[in-house]
């Protein structure tokens, strides 16, 4: 997110600009906050399919809804890792939205879902960074998780971890020099120990910071790069890409084999090839897009911010999330370990 929502479950209708009824409808579940309500009235008003939009805060989240059996749903959004777990589920529809003509625009890097090398299924929609964000009139210079996990004890701050396994997870792995999909048993056991030997400096689990850091409440947060929404007005605080390593992500869009709207989601995915589209979406959410001719499309700010379009020697220091299968279950009694911690 990636930016993941403060909202966990919004909805809008967004009619034609004619007032019409619209005759065909589609029903997309995303991140919170993480498509710019422009591109929907768009498709609204060139297509004139009514589109309503719920949302959810982690992939986790999304796949348990659509597995307890959540109809009605045409589009989701899920991280890379994800798309391959649905897959193997057999969850997605295959569209071939790789034969349409405006495919070129893709960038090959970002045919990165192994389930689906060559996307025949999904459409690459949106990558960028996790980081930290920090109030530095509070926190001073912040380079990475050393000085982030020092804040409380060093300012008297109060920090905050996302509210999810798979990245908090990862800091501990990446502080250990491991790989963020590591399945060792050592390694996962070491990247546990060194959560939980910074918890207690730890506020909060959660996915609601960026209000708490703009109201002073929080001095710094773990959180996704489109965050810098929150803060145009506010240069004071900052955005870092962690020295020791950090992660991105990249969303897809995917259509559900149980979508029961079929014909406009493949027009939705068809749409979103648009340049002009992929650009209007990046300059409200303040992340990377995977077409390669909107990146000439959006605001100059965002294109030059080097926390949005990486250079090569932060790039090595990410990582992206994989299916690790079985291995999960591991990470899943780490991360209740470390959620009930006293």
């Amino acid at each position: 997110m990636k930016l993941r929502s403060t909202v966990l479950a919004a909805s809008v209708l967004l009619a034609g600009a004619s007032g019409a009824v619209a005759q065909e409808k589609l029903a997309i579940y995303n991140w919170g906050d993480y498509i710019n309500p422009d591109v929907l009235t768009r498709f609204t008003e060139e297509t004139g399919i009514e589109v309503s939009l719920d949302t959810y805060s982690s992939n986790e989240e999304m796949l348990a809804k659509i597995q307890a059996g959540a109809t009605g749903y045409d589009i989701v959004f899920p991280s890379v890792h994800m798309n391959d777990i649905m897959i193997k589920l057999d969850l997605l529809e295959k569209t071939g939205i790789n034969t349409h003509p405006d495919f070129g625009n893709i960038d090959p890097a970002f045919l990165r879902a192994k389930e689906d090398p060559a996307s025949e299924y999904c459409l690459p929609y949106a990558w960028g960074t996790v980081g930290i964000f920090y109030n530095e009139d509070v926190t001073g210079p912040v380079a990475g998780w050393a000085d982030f996990f020092a804040i409380p004890e060093k300012t008297g701050g109060k920090i905050s971890l996302l509210d999810d396994m798979r990245e908090v997870m990862a800091i501990g792995l990446m502080m250990n020099g491991k790989s963020v999909n590591s399945v060792e048993p050592d390694d996962i056991k070491a990247a546990t120990d060194y959560v939980l030997a910074q918890k207690d400096k730890v506020t909060a689990f959660t996915y609601e910071s960026m209000p708490l850091i703009a109201s002073g409440d929080l001095a710094a947060a773990h959180f996704f790069v489109g965050g810098n929404v929150f803060f145009i007005d506010m240069p004071n605080v900052k955005y870092v890409i962690p020295a020791e390593g950090g992660t991105m992500y990249q969303e897809n869009i995917c259509v559900l084999a149980s979508a029961p709207n079929k014909a406009a989601a493949q027009k939705f995915l068809e749409f979103y090839l648009t340049p002009e589209i992929a650009a209007l979406n990046v300059a409200q959410q303040f992340n990377g897009t995977p077409n390669i001719p909107a990146n000439e499309l959006t605001p100059e700010f965002i294109r030059s911010n080097p926390n949005i379009n990486v250079p090569a020697e932060t790039m090595a220091r990410l990582q992206i999330f994989e299916d690790i299968g079985a291995g999960l279950r591991a990470y899943d009694r780490a991360w209740n370990t470390i959620r009930t911690a006293q």
